[in-house]
């Protein structure tokens, strides 16, 4: 069981690994969407992406260097089974293999994740996660990798942000597979929460009952315009059903609330959930993964055509809010980040103490948390990037202030370690710690990368202002990393 807080960093497969056409990796949607004129700024792809596959002995002693705790990793899925079903790849599943091991080597706890967006195309074009097939699939996944992978792996999370797949994914189609269809995309919510329960049975079938399994959710933190009008409260009410309870409420209560099925009843009539599919998707969740940006502003809309939406998910004519076509997202005040979020460190810590409040048994783990800012390279070759290392130290703050009032959260985990493909945003928008010049592909560890690694290895929080002067890592620092335990 996952019992300490530990420090982590995170990336995603589809986001840094890159050889996309080698050893038998088959294709995923986002291969094929980012492939597709128009999807993606600058019609970057992930074709290279950070070249994690070939780099990653490097990256794991970058990490080391770091004094990283955890790490969480996905699995492509088309890497290790080309389509979605039949034999696993043994190239692919070696790479995993090889990570894992360089990883515990390390004292690093591998946090495995199995979705992190990147269906395998031949499932979507079988009908995608719409289809139930689909989530009988993943199941079958989560068994391969856990009989391949499961004594390497300290915590497993089957899903990262369900919510973006469903409804950015087969709603708003700004993500892969960029279809928008408002009744397929809670289709397919309800087969990632069944995918989920039939993943957890599955892991824990082959590795026994007591094995640590977490789903990520991206849970969102909504505001009224005006905290005293009914109407603003209700629409917050009908974005946290849709943008929230769709998930946590079959994961950790076993039902979707009735709002939900209420507000989209002139949408689909939910005859694709069929008996026990909820008593399935609500398993033991060991800790519950927190993925914490920014916070959104609503009000009911009472104008004209469609309403007005300033939430943060990407332009689209195609709204991901099911079922609230009469919800307003007003811009939130600055400061904000190059993504246009705002910065709200207070908001993290309301939804760590609201979790708790809602759910008091449930373990908690933030699993993304992090920032895009426009960095620059100083004539010393540092990153000063002094905008991030202030949003690290406020969210830190804030996760820390909820545990001292008796939240249980296990754990932080910054997004992410390295600049990588941010989705639509191709290559326009560096979440990473480090920095990855994406045209030598060299690492170099951020002003945010050091202070990070003062707060592990100190527990204490320095300031803004001191990040400047640590020292970066040595020449010696990441080969003794390297080199150790060998």
């Amino acid at each position: 069981m996952w019992e300490d807080f530990r420090w982590g960093a995170a990336t995603a497969a589809y986001q840094v690994e890159g050889a996309a056409r080698e050893d038998g990796r088959g294709p995923s949607i986002w291969d094929t969407f980012a492939h597709t004129p128009g999807k993606v700024l600058g019609g970057d792809t992930g074709d290279v992406a950070a070249d994690h596959y070939h780099r990653w002995q490097e990256d794991v002693a970058l990490m080391a260097a770091l004094g990283l705790q955890s790490y969480r990793l996905s699995v492509s899925w088309s890497r290790v089974q080309s389509g979605g079903r039949g034999p696993l790849n043994p190239a692919g599943v070696a790479f995993y293999r090889r990570l894992l091991d360089e990883l515990v080597a390390h004292d690093i706890a591998p946090v495995v994740t199995l979705y992190h967006w990147d269906l395998p195309q031949e499932l979507e074009d079988a009908g995608g996660w719409p289809n139930r097939e689909t989530a009988y699939a993943f199941a079958e996944y989560a068994r391969l990798m856990a009989r391949e992978l499961g004594d390497r792996v300290a915590l497993w999370t089957t899903l990262n942000e369900p919510w973006c797949s469903a409804f950015l994914g087969y709603a708003s189609g700004v993500h892969a597979p960029g279809r928008t269809e408002p009744a397929a995309a809670l289709a397919a919510a309800h087969h990632l929460n069944l995918a989920h329960g039939l993943a957890t049975q599955a892991i824990r079938a082959e590795l026994g009952e007591h094995t640590p399994v977490s789903a990520a959710l991206n849970v969102h933190v909504t505001h009224p315009a005006d905290p005293e009008s009914a109407a603003d409260l209700e629409a917050v009410a009908q974005i946290n059903a849709v943008g929230n309870h769709v998930f946590l409420g079959p994961m950790l209560d076993g039902s979707y609330p009735t709002r939900l099925l209420r507000d989209t009843a002139h949408v689909t009539d939910w005859s694709f959930v069929e008996p026990g599919d909820l008593t399935t998707a609500r398993q033991r969740m060991d800790v519950l993964g927190v993925n914490y940006y920014s916070t959104q502003l609503v009000r009911r809309y009472g104008g004209d055509g469609p309403a007005p939406r300033a939430d943060g998910h990407g332009a689209s004519s195609a709204s991901p809010w099911v079922g609230a076509d009469t919800v307003e997202f007003l811009p939130v005040a600055p400061p904000h980040t190059a993504m246009g979020w705002n910065v709200a460190p207070e908001a993290l810590e309301e939804l760590l103490l609201a979790l708790d409040n809602a759910y008091p048994d449930q373990p908690l783990l933030v699993t993304e948390n992090g920032a895009a800012y426009e960095d620059v390279v100083a004539p010393d070759g540092r990153i000063h990037d002094q905008a991030r290392v202030a949003y690290y130290r406020d969210h830190i703050a804030a996760v820390l202030r909820a545990r001292e009032a008796g939240v249980d959260v296990r754990g932080y985990t910054a997004w992410s370690l390295m600049d990588n493909f941010e989705w639509g945003y191709g290559y326009s928008k560096r979440f990473g710690i480090v920095r990855v010049d994406y045209e030598t592909l060299e690492r170099t560890p951020k002003d945010s990368a050091l202070w990070y690694r003062e707060v592990i290895r100190t527990g204490r929080l320095p300031g803004v202002e001191e990040a400047a002067a640590l020292p970066v890592l040595g020449a010696g620092d990441a080969h003794a990393a390297q080199s150790s335990d060998r």
